[in-house]
């Protein structure tokens, strides 16, 4: 597979009066044409950072200071100011968190879809544009009379839904989802995510989905990255992060989810809190958090390497087999 996008040693600060706090250091991985990628983690851990990144839309306080971003083969971080409008949208689009109040609440969703089509020069006149609109609201299983409704009309899934079809208004190549099921019950997300993996296969884009929910992903992803402290610590296929993690923060990840099969399992929590990315320590950032922990892991910050095809793990002694207990 041909990779679409490529973050190689990407870092991001926020810059503060008490001096440069980094919320995303050295991150690298990319995303296959037509694959869907998923980063999980706690909040917090740098998630959201990197998706506002491969867009650039950061602002200050807000600093990409080191690394590059490549997208088939163009670097996103060099880009002017016209070449990112045309990027944004065109080629790679959003979905935000709690995106179904990223509505206009003052506005039809007639005319945000026609603010879109307008701005970027896809329709001719108004007509078009709710020609097109409609069969937006098609895909994703909307009633096309709804079109000249108002956002508070529709439900919070079909909010979502609506905001799902104007991001892919453009047919972009790469679709960006920032926890898109954040506040909607368990049968409405499986709703909207059997939808997205249907138009995925349906017009071939690629998605990068950020969740702290790390079952939620394994039934959607084909890879997923775990992401602790601002560092991407494992790089995995879906399946194997839960059956065989490597590193013990993905193993305690999925200690906190019960099971939806077999005999009852007791939850395990992971001890201590996140990291005060303000007082970053020597060595490795979970080491205070770990079991598996040496006197090495407090003084030497391990880096993400390959241990075998298609799997990464950036820990001293990662764990070799599931460990059951």
């Amino acid at each position: 597979m041909s990779k679409l996008i490529e973050i190689r040693n990407l870092s991001v600060d926020y810059v503060t009066f008490d001096g440069r706090v980094r919320a995303v250091n050295d991150v690298s991985f990319h995303i296959n044409k037509g694959e869907i990628v998923g980063l999980a983690g706690e909040s917090g851990c740098g998630k959201s950072t990197i998706a506002y990144s491969l867009m650039r839309l950061h602002r200050p306080p807000a600093l990409i200071s080191e690394g590059k971003i490549l997208f088939e083969g163009r670097d996103v971080l060099a880009m002017n100011e016209e070449q990112l409008r045309n990027f944004r949208w065109k080629e790679t689009s959003m979905v935000f968190q709690s995106a179904m109040n990223c509505l206009n609440p003052v506005k039809t969703i007639e005319y945000q879809f026609w603010d879109i089509f307008e701005a970027h020069g896809m329709v001719k006149d108004r007509k078009e544009s709710i020609e097109k609109a409609k069969e937006l609201l098609r895909i994703v299983d909307i009633p096309t009379e709804r079109l000249f409704d108002y956002p508070h009309q529709f439900s919070g899934g079909m909010r979502q839904r609506v905001v799902i079809a104007m991001a892919l208004a453009l047919k972009p190549k790469l679709l960006i989802m920032d926890e898109p099921t954040t506040a909607l019950d368990v049968v409405v997300q499986r709703e909207i995510l059997q939808k997205v993996y249907q138009l995925k296969e349906q017009f071939g884009f690629s998605i990068l989905f950020i969740t702290h929910d790390l079952s939620l992903m394994v039934e959607l992803c084909d890879r997923i990255g775990i992401m602790y402290s601002g560092q991407l610590v494992e790089l995995a296929p879906s399946k194997e992060i839960l059956s065989m993690p490597l590193h013990p923060y993905a193993h305690g990840l999925g200690d906190s989810f019960p099971t939806l099969h077999g005999e009852l399992q007791e939850m395990k929590g992971i001890p201590g809190t996140p990291l005060d990315l303000k007082n970053v320590p020597e060595g490795c950032r979970f080491a205070p958090r770990c079991f598996k922990a040496t006197e090495s892991c407090k003084i030497v910050d391990p880096k993400l390497i390959s241990v075998s095809e298609n799997r990464w793990v950036a820990c001293h002694t990662p764990l070799e087999i599931q460990i059951n207990n």
